[in-house]
């Protein structure tokens, strides 16, 4: 009985167990560093420097923006660049 069991016990030990310690430290430590990144830079990151590069476009150059629909456009490819490095990157889906 014991030489039946033991592959099930040393898989679920090297498979789930192991995979779920790892997945659980990882999500701790983001739940951890995500939020102190963000008060570090947070004094960094403003939307004033980004306003008034906008602002001295030409009226041509906005025209193009909105014909291409920048707006949609460019955080769909942002969101997708992320989404392509998470799923290289971790372990467990890439």
């Amino acid at each position: 009985m014991q030489a039946l069991l033991w592959p099930i016990v040393s898989w679920l030990l090297r498979e789930v167990v192991l995979k779920f310690v790892i997945l659980g430290a990882i999500f701790l430590l983001l739940t951890v560093m995500v939020p102190m990144a963000v008060g570090y830079l947070g004094p960094w990151l403003g939307t004033s420097s980004l306003t008034s590069a906008f602002t001295g476009l030409s009226s041509g150059v906005w025209y193009f923006l909105d014909f291409f629909n920048l707006g949609y456009g460019v955080p769909l490819l942002i969101s997708a660049f992320v989404t392509r490095f998470l799923i290289r990157r971790l372990p467990v889906i890439g």
